[in-house]
Formats: C-alpha cells, structure tokens, sequence
C-alpha cells in the first residue's frame, strides 16, 4: 500500500488514546479486517488530533471513554468538530459508542446535576440513569438482532431514529436504543460491538463501498468468522430467555 496505490478504504478511529474503555476502538480493526476478506485493501488511520488526518476517509470510529476524562474528550473532540461535520454531511458511515457518541450531542446531564456541553452535531441529549446499567443488552434492529455488552450510566432521547427496540436491557432507557441519523450510528453496545454484530459492520462497510463504486463481496472466511458470532449471540440469547437466530 503506497501513496501510487492507496487503500480502497481509509478508517479513522478518532482518540483512541482516550475513547477505549471497553475495547470499542477495536471496531475499526473488525471493518478493515471484513474489508480485507472482501478482496478490499483496507487501512486504520488513529487520529488523535487534526494533524493526523488523512487526506481521505471512508468511515469513522469513536469509542467510549470514563467520566473522569469526558471533559479531555470533549476538548479534543472540539478541535475535530469541523471534519466531523463535513464527514456527517457529506454521508461518511460514522459508527460512536457510549460516551463518545453522546459528546456528539447537544449535552449530557450527569447524575451530581452538573452537565457536559456536547458538540451538537447529533440530535439529542444524554441524560442521567437511575442507576448504573451494566449487563447484556439485545436489540431488534430492523429485524436484525444486535448483542452486545451495555455499562452506562445516562440513557438517551430527542435522537431522530433509534438503532432498534430493547428486547433485554436498558439502552436508551425508553424501550429504544441507540441513534441511527443519516450514516451516523450511535449506541451502547460493547463488545466491541462489530465483532460481534458483523451483519451491522457489514452495513457500515456496504455503504463506504457504494460511496467509492466498489463491491463488498463475501467469502469463505466471513461467513466462516460469522458462523463463529452467531453461535456467541446465540449462547448470550438463551441465557436471556430469547429464541435462537
């Protein structure tokens, strides 16, 4: 891969460093590894700042992070607030778990009463819970059925269109979780959630894919690593009392 032969797909993962509590920066290594089976070339970009911007990107990555940092990442996301916008206007797939989806909001209210500024580029706000949320949460997503891990302590409202509907857990705290805003994605699934969920990273990367007129097609290896996820999905359904895919 060389600047005469660039990647087919550029992933930013944006402040890794500091948004990587529960391994959801790895969701970046999950596209660019479906994208390799693919017969795509695939490269991760870790942004940390706005000097290490590529010239081109295809999707983009934002883990969670602690409440002890939330006022760095909101800083250091500032100063990204510009490319953000224009990757959201201009329809790149962007995929933002737990706090560093909520930083892109109007704001989150903290359970002491204090309250974080966001950066407005996505509808709604984060809003404290009663208590902390941390167990296994499932989603009916469109009929797709998402799996993952929640550890949250804010729910979420005033998003335009929810990921899916709660079929075990929290999320949201309405019977709703996540956000889905043109090719943004917002949610509380860990996991990371891609790894678990490559149907949704598939959907993610399908949509890079049409934007750059190249062809997301399965392979021997896929559907063999899917094979493996579903059976873990599987396992996580029963144990809640839900059927088997």
């Amino acid at each position: 891969m060389t600047a005469d032969h660039p990647a087919d797909l550029t992933i930013v993962t944006l402040l890794p460093r500091l948004l990587d509590t529960n391994g959801d920066a790895a969701n970046a290594r999950v596209l660019a590894q479906r994208a390799r089976w693919a017969g795509l070339t695939a490269r991760i970009v870790p942004v940390q700042s706005a000097a290490d911007l590529p010239e081109t990107v295809d999707l983009v990555v934002i883990g969670s992070g602690t409440d002890t940092d939330l006022a760095a990442a909101r800083d250091a996301l500032d100063t990204l607030a510009a490319p953000l916008r224009a990757w959201l206007a201009g329809g790149v797939p962007v995929l933002a778990v737990g706090t560093g989806w909520e930083l892109l909001s109007a704001g989150l209210d903290l359970a002491d009463g204090s309250s974080v500024d966001g950066l407005g580029l996505v509808a709604g706000r984060a809003s404290a819970l009663p208590a902390r949320v941390a167990d296994d949460l499932a989603v009916d997503a469109g009929g797709l059925r998402l799996l993952g891990f929640e550890n949250h302590l804010r729910g979420y409202g005033g998003g335009p269109t929810a990921l899916g509907t709660v079929s075990s857990g929290i999320g949201n705290g309405d019977g709703t979780e996540g956000v889905v805003d043109g090719t943004f994605t917002g949610t509380h699934l860990h996991g990371p959630v891609l790894a678990r969920n490559p149907e949704l990273a598939d959907r993610l990367l399908r949509s890079a894919c049409d934007a750059r007129g190249l062809t997301l097609a399965p392979s021997a290896q896929t559907e063999s690593v899917d094979g493996i996820a579903k059976a873990a999905r599987n396992q996580v359904a029963v144990r809640l009392g839900l059927t088997s895919e």
